[in-house]
């Protein structure tokens, strides 16, 4: 991935990213300073910085952890320059949340990180599209062509149920949203990982390490949520540098850039146009395109709810499994996890080791590997970055 090489071009600074989630501990040591104020549209008590798990601070982390805990070896996210809007949902691991409340959450939302300026807007979270009325999910999806017509640029997980029966996720599938899917160590497409025209592009979604809630402070998941926020943060990064640009384009450079599919499609249902590689974004990103026009169709309508015979056949048969079993608990949340929470893989508590978390995979060690590559070679050990200047992120 070579993050510290990123970070002498860009770190996401001056860019706004609005994730929408479950809660958030706003008092994590790697996100102290990363929170704008933020707002809940929950209707639950406690405010923005209540949770009943810890997937809202990993996805924050993520996107814009500072690696500032543990001596300045703590969690960095992708975008560590970057700052994080807040905004809470019930997504379900409070009391339930009907799919007419989870929905219209979301899409108020939406609309308030717009209009507090967030360039990007991250939706790690999902529900199956059967759940929905027809009612509701026009209304949401008016409101994302609305964001997406004022310059913000939605990204959501698509999903990790390819295993089972492979539904459709939204909002990850609806139009004028780029839906994320997860790749692993050897930038094959993972098993959970859900497939279909939804999918847009592909990160990294096992064995991540991020800051949550845990007695810790850092917990390992998987899933397609994961692969939302490294995207979401690497569109900060490239948007930090050409602020200028429009989300089209952003979105354009990152599909362009992107690790193709070993089979020379342009597009596939299993990987999209490929694994985001912002690094190639940064230092040779092309042709932006023009700025009112869009890299991929957004006025189709919603794929069905039934996967496609293709869609469904073209996973590799030696695509590898996920860690752990393809569930939706976090650390420190209940053994069971509502639907609400469908987009999210699951966690484990990471001991601390001599003030070393151990086994720690900072988001700058993950290795963003082209899809056309079975192997990378990932470094022998990790190197902060070293920005020029003075750098609040450097040991």
């Amino acid at each position: 991935m070579k993050a510290p090489d990123m970070w002498r071009i860009s770190t996401g600074q001056g860019i706004t990213v609005a994730v929408i989630d479950g809660g958030f501990k706003l008092d994590h040591p790697d996100l102290v300073g990363q929170f704008l104020p933020g707002k809940d549209f929950s209707g639950s008590s406690g405010g923005v910085g209540s949770y009943a798990d810890g997937h809202g601070t990993e996805m924050a982390s993520l996107i814009a952890g500072t690696g500032r805990s543990v001596g300045g070896t703590g969690a960095y996210g992708l975008a560590p320059g970057a700052k994080i809007l807040p905004l809470k949902i019930n997504n379900g691991s409070v009391g339930g949340a009907s799919p007419t409340d989870f929905l219209d959450q979301i899409g108020q939302a939406v609309t308030y990180a717009v209009d507090q300026g967030a360039k990007v807007i991250n939706i790690s979270q999902g529900m199956d599209e059967v759940r929905f009325s027809p009612d509701d999910v026009a209304k949401l999806s008016r409101i994302l062509a609305q964001a997406r017509a004022r310059g913000a640029l939605v990204v959501a997980s698509v999903g990790n149920e390819a295993q089972s029966g492979n539904p459709v996720s939204y909002p990850g599938g609806l139009p004028n949203v780029v839906g994320v899917g997860a790749v692993d160590h050897d930038a094959m497409v993972t098993s959970e990982s859900e497939q279909g025209p939804q999918v847009i592009l592909t990160a990294p979604g096992m064995d991540i390490v991020a800051a949550c809630a845990a007695d810790t402070g850092y917990c390992k998941s998987h899933g397609t949520s994961d692969s939302a926020a490294l995207v979401s943060a690497s569109a900060a990064l490239v948007w930090s540098v050409h602020k200028d640009w429009t989300a089209n384009q952003i979105l354009r450079v990152l599909i362009n850039t992107a690790g193709k599919a070993q089979d020379g499609s342009v597009r596939n249902d299993l990987g999209g146009y490929g694994s985001v590689r912002p690094r190639v974004a940064l230092t040779n990103p092309g042709d932006p395109g023009p700025a009112d026009v869009s890299p991929v169709p957004v006025t189709d309508p919603a794929p069905s709810a039934s996967p496609s015979a293709s869609a469904a056949s073209s996973a590799p048969s030696s695509a590898p499994s996920p860690v752990g079993s393809p569930s939706d608990v976090a650390v420190g949340a209940p053994t069971v996890q509502p639907k609400g929470e469908a987009s999210s893989g699951s966690g484990g508590s990471l001991p601390l080791v001599g003030g070393v978390v151990a086994g720690l995979l900072v988001v700058a060690g993950v290795v963003f590997a082209v899809l056309r590559r079975r192997k990378a070679a990932v470094p022998p050990a990790y190197q902060p970055p070293v920005p020029p200047g003075d750098n609040p992120y450097a040991r």
